[in-house]
């Protein structure tokens, strides 16, 4: 039975993983490693200046630190991709997701909170944690967007989907305020300006850790039979088998190939964009993370309004209205000149606006075209492609910039992403994948 109950306890991971992903993932790690590897390579690189001198990322590749970071979560996402294809099959075989959900996200945490010790030039460290931090967010979610076929029905879908987004910028939001604060007042506090990032590193792992245990207690009772054939089968079996079965879903495998390309460049511009804040316009770390609260705020406001929107126009119609607003922010971002703050928020407005709403309806549109009872395992390659772990955008940005040494030219490439992604979802039939995968279809398409 559906409760309403459990639908609120789902919320709570959203909130939970949403301040790692906000503090960590998003604001922090990515200019914080480039500092700590410039540190590495270049310790006497004066203000402005651009590290020439590589570092060996796993001891085998060189790449300059300004693209380290991208390459890295291109290398984690990678990974992952292989990786949570398992952590699918084997959470559809087990009666007890909560528990997967639990053991995925407390590693995860771990890792995220581990970061406080990253200082001076131990960048090195960062790398492994981040990739161990992707992997576990990645198996976490997998499980927990599984959960959303099991409480919500086909036109609800939207609707919850839409809510838990909100309520995790409300989180992350909540958590981003602290840090902000923590950073621009650490002098008051008698602490360093780098003792306050790794206590704000370190707070996001706790974070997550903590809220964790709200959904997995309150999903403990989560109806969960396991089809006979599922349970009978070996798990390796199970995904050959799986891939094998796609070709009879066409609507589901053209929904996946368009959010490849359209969330790739969704989760780059995301993950990429305090790199470009603060080493191609000049801003400072807190001036950037003041812009990700903004965003983060006005997210709350665009994830509820692209449900309600959906609600009236279908899904389908209000993302691809979303993908055209994210070629308008490329381009302004494009453009944007440096060292205009007001030029900044304003972009920063603008992403939040779009950035929750695509995301949460894709989430919502993909379940109601995947088979009943092998929603981890099909969710496994969604999140394979999905937030903090897109790897295509982040690979293009990061050789854009190897080779160009400009984070203009690195965004503007992004553009080919959210064009492709647009033009392949035009070309889903919802109703014929929903249909096709055995489930009802809602109200409105």
């Amino acid at each position: 039975m559906r409760s309403t109950k459990m639908q609120r306890s789902w919320y709570w991971y959203d909130w939970a993983n949403s301040a790692y992903i906000t503090t960590t993932a998003t604001v922090i790690i990515g200019p914080y490693l480039t500092s700590l590897a410039n540190n590495a390579a270049c310790p006497d690189l004066a203000a402005g200046a651009v590290c020439q001198t590589p570092v060996m990322l796993l001891g085998i590749f060189p790449v300059l630190p300004g693209a380290l970071h991208p390459f890295l979560a291109t290398l984690s996402t990678i990974i992952s991709a292989v990786l949570l294809l398992f952590v699918g099959a084997l959470v559809d075989r087990s009666p007890h997701p909560h528990r997967w959900l639990a053991g995925s996200a407390w590693i995860g945490a771990i890792a995220g909170s581990l970061m406080f010790f990253l200082a001076g030039d131990n960048w090195q460290l960062g790398a492994w944690l981040m990739i161990i931090g992707a992997f576990s967010f990645g198996a976490s979610v997998v499980v927990y967007d599984s959960i959303l076929v099991r409480i919500a029905g086909p036109d609800e879908r939207d609707r919850v989907s839409s809510r838990g987004w909100a309520f995790g910028y409300v989180g992350g939001g909540t958590l981003l305020v602290a840090n902000f604060l923590l950073m621009s007042f650490y002098a008051q506090l008698g602490i360093t300006y780098e003792m306050a990032i790794r206590l704000s590193l370190l707070s996001a792992g706790l974070w997550w850790g903590a809220f964790t245990i709200i959904p997995v207690l309150g999903l403990r009772k989560l109806p969960k039979e396991v089809p006979a054939e599922v349970s009978a089968e070996n798990p390796f079996a199970q995904l050959a088998h799986t891939f094998a079965e796609m070709k009879h879903y066409p609507q589901t495998l053209l929904f996946l190939a368009a959010f490849l390309f359209y969330n790739d460049g969704i989760q780059t511009v995301i993950v990429s964009s305090s790199l470009y804040a603060q080493f191609e316009l000049g801003f400072s770390s807190d001036k950037v993370m003041l812009t990700f609260l903004v965003t983060q705020f006005v997210a709350i406001a665009g994830a509820l309004l692209f449900g309600r929107v959906a609600a009236k126009l279908g899904a389908k119609k209000t993302v691809l209205g979303g993908i055209v607003i994210w070629l308008g922010v490329v381009a302004v971002g494009f453009l944007l000149p440096s060292g205009i703050f007001g030029a900044l928020i304003g972009l920063g407005a603008a992403i939040g606006l779009v950035m929750g709403g695509t995301q949460a309806l894709s989430r919502s549109m993909y379940s109601q075209l995947i088979p009943l009872g092998k929603e981890s395992e099909y969710f496994s390659f969604y999140q394979a492609m999905e937030r903090g772990t897109s790897w295509l955008g982040t690979l293009t940005f990061a050789l854009v910039f190897q080779f160009s040494q400009s984070y203009r030219l690195a965004l503007v490439a992004l553009v080919i992403f959210f064009v492709i992604g647009g033009l392949l979802l035009s070309r889903v039939n919802m109703r014929k994948g929903i249909l096709d995968a055995g489930n009802a279809l809602p109200k409105v398409i």
